[in-house]
C-alpha cells in the first residue's frame, strides 16, 4: 500500500484483521483499524474490552505496531465494525483515539481520518481547539 491508498483499500486491510473472541461477557476484536504511515507501511490492531477498564482501542493496537517499527507520522487511518446481521460499519476515531493520534507525532494533526467510501476529514477539523493556549494576561 501506499499514501494513496484508496479509502476502499484500507478499509478492506482493516476488515482483513476482524475477528470477534467473546470471553465471558467480554468481546475482543470486534473493532479494527488499519493505518498507513507517511512512509507508506501499513499497520492494523483490533480493540480489547476488559471489565477493568484496562482495554484499549484497535487505534490503540494499530498505533502501537506502528510506534514498534519506529514510525510515527500517520497519513491516514480507519476502524471497522460488524453488527450481528454481518453490516460492516466505519467508525471514527472517538475523542481519547483522536488525542492519542495528535500526541504520537505533531504533525498528526493533518492525519487523513477515513469516516466512509467517499469521506476523509483531518484530525484537526475532529479534533477543535487542539492548539495550546494562549496564556491569561
Amino acid at each position: 500500500m501506499s499514501t494513496t491508498t484508496s479509502n476502499d483499500e484500507l478499509i478492506a486491510a482493516a476488515e482483513a484483521v476482524l475477528n470477534p473472541h467473546r470471553v465471558g461477557d467480554r468481546l475482543f476484536g470486534n473493532v479494527a483499524a488499519t493505518l498507513i504511515t507517511e512512509a507508506g507501511n501499513t499497520y492494523s490492531g483490533v480493540c480489547i474490552d476488559t471489565g477493568s477498564g484496562t482495554g484499549f482501542c484497535a487505534e490503540h493496537a494499530a498505533i502501537a505496531a506502528m510506534v514498534t517499527a519506529r514510525e510515527y507520522r500517520i497519513a491516514k487511518v480507519v476502524a471497522v465494525w460488524r453488527d450481528d446481521e454481518s453490516v460492516l460499519y466505519v467508525l471514527p476515531p472517538c475523542g481519547r483515539c483522536r488525542e492519542f493520534i495528535r500526541q504520537i507525532d505533531w504533525a498528526n494533526i493533518d492525519t487523513e481520518v477515513v469516516l466512509g467510501r467517499d469521506r476523509t476529514a483531518r484530525l484537526r477539523d475532529l479534533l477543535p481547539a487542539h492548539e495550546w493556549p494562549d496564556p491569561l494576561d
